[in-house]
């Protein structure tokens, strides 16, 4: 039977971890949201081409890959960085694109949004008592239907699905912060290279997709 003082032993030890997770998590994610903005200021002062969809698949899934095959030893980081910095090159000709449409507004409007997207939804998963681990499923099928739609749109070049699949990558990408923040906190998500690239994938998403819809509506 155990004793009041060790059930009290392994809550403080618990949820020390989970400080450690969550404090190292959003340690990491600061830190590669700067790289990333330092690789897209590059990208964008040498002017370089946007990748192609076969190098945009092939560099983000590979990495993602290694990365994640890595999470548990110190190669974890050195992908995380290869992966947050690949991610920022493939901003740098996006952003230059919209700044010399005069949209630099639009890059602004896109940047507070997200910050504003990210803040909101990290506040509400660390204090809400709801268990959110339940929008899993509904996650499941925005997934199949954004990769039928991503499909789609090579097929069918439409103003009105790309505006729809954008709104559905923030929705997605928002359910994915609540649901990683309050993996940390409860004790679901134990490592902080998983979560910190999970976060930083839906923060790069949400921007895109807001880019993309503000971009669209600015649009004359």
């Amino acid at each position: 039977m155990n004793s009041p003082m060790f059930s009290r032993t392994s809550t403080q030890e618990s949820a020390i971890q989970t400080n450690k997770v969550l404090r190292n998590t959003y340690a990491l994610l600061s830190m590669t949201l700067l790289w990333s903005a330092v690789v897209a200021g590059v990208s964008m002062a040498m002017n370089l081409p946007r990748p192609g969809i076969i190098l945009m698949l092939v560099g983000f899934y590979g990495l993602l890959f290694l990365t994640e095959k890595n999470r548990n030893n110190s190669m974890g980081l050195v992908f995380t960085f290869l992966f947050t910095g690949f991610l920022g090159y493939t901003v740098g000709p996006l952003l230059n694109m919209y700044i010399g449409a005069g949209m630099g507004d639009v890059v602004l409007t896109a940047l507070g949004g997200t910050a504003l997207s990210f803040m909101a939804a990290s506040a509400y998963a660390l204090t809400t008592r709801r268990d959110l681990s339940m929008m899993g499923g509904l996650m499941l099928s925005l997934f199949v239907v954004l990769v039928v739609g991503m499909i789609a749109s090579f097929f069918i070049q439409s103003t009105v699905l790309h505006l729809a699949l954008s709104s559905l990558f923030i929705v997605f990408s928002t359910m994915a912060i609540l649901m990683t923040t309050q993996g940390i906190i409860r004790g679901g998500e134990t490592n902080y290279i998983s979560a910190t690239i999970t976060l930083y994938v839906s923060i790069y998403n949400i921007f895109i997709s807001l880019l993309s819809i503000l971009g669209i509506m600015n649009n004359d």
